[in-house]
């Protein structure tokens, strides 16, 4: 597989080709994550979960991120590598600016950020000076003391029609890619085909244009896993067999299936 980019992922888009997304937080495992076939890899915040053990992504700290980001692109990974903006990091342009490029530096192809139309300007910013943004909307794992748990987002007709809208500012305003989590499989499909930009779902049903999960989460190693989780291990007698199927399984539309998604 030739080094993935944009380019590569908004002709995949138009063509109608479903392109992955795994978490990876290290060489060894960025590297069996490319090798499997997936065009990109979240350097995830969910590292505060699977790796550290906390409740929440909220502890990880801009070190953490920047340290996990350097382990992953020594692999020289041929997937395009996004590293997410921890808790509190870019709640001002000018701070999303020194973080973010803290994480470039440390070998991110894109930084992604979780947010609405507030983020508008810092993405403008950030695009205008050489960095790629990926936005994150729906249910956002650092809102979740807001939310009060994690919690499928955009059920009422109000709250689909914010998200609309948060999506189509935050791609007028510059960003390259967009994750839904958690939002109803309708939604995440109507949004898909009105934007540009490719859509990556987690949670989200079978209609965005790619899909992510925590690698963790697709070996079984959760010890409660989300209703859109499958255990990828299940019939395989190596973790390369089980990321080969995640991948597989998303470019043929086997995964997600109905019981993965919300109404």
């Amino acid at each position: 597989m030739a080094k993935v980019t944009i380019s590569t992922l908004d002709k995949m888009k138009e063509a109608g080709e479903r392109f992955v997304c795994i978490t990876a937080y290290d060489a060894t495992f960025a590297r069996l994550v490319s090798e499997a076939g997936a065009e990109t890899i979240l350097v995830g915040d969910s590292l505060g979960m699977v790796l550290q053990g906390h409740d929440s992504t909220i502890p990880v700290t801009i070190e953490h991120m920047a340290y996990h980001t350097e382990c992953v692109c020594r692999a020289a990974p041929e997937a395009l590598v996004i590293a997410d903006m921890p808790f509190m990091t870019y709640t001002t342009a000018e701070q999303a600016m020194t973080n973010a490029t803290r994480l470039m530096q440390a070998g991110a192809q894109m930084v992604k950020m979780e947010g609405g139309t507030w983020l508008s300007n810092t993405i403008s910013m950030l695009v205008e000076r050489g960095i790629p943004v990926c936005a994150h909307l729906g249910l956002t794992p650092q809102s979740v003391n807001t939310f009060g748990g994690f919690k499928v987002q955009g059920r009422t007709p109000k709250e689909a029609k914010s998200i609309l809208a948060d999506a189509v500012e935050i791609q007028d305003a510059g960003a390259s890619l967009l994750v839904l989590e958690c939002i109803p499989s309708h939604l995440a499909a109507d949004i898909s085909r009105k934007l540009d930009i490719p859509v990556i779902g987690i949670g989200a049903g079978a209609g965005t244009d790619a899909q992510v999960l925590v690698m963790h989460d697709l070996l079984g190693l959760s010890g409660h896993a989300a209703r859109f989780v499958q255990n990828f291990m299940e019939g395989q007698d190596n973790i390369q067999g089980a990321l080969k199927a995640f991948v597989q399984a998303v470019k043929s539309g086997a995964y997600p299936r109905e019981e993965h998604s919300y109404r």
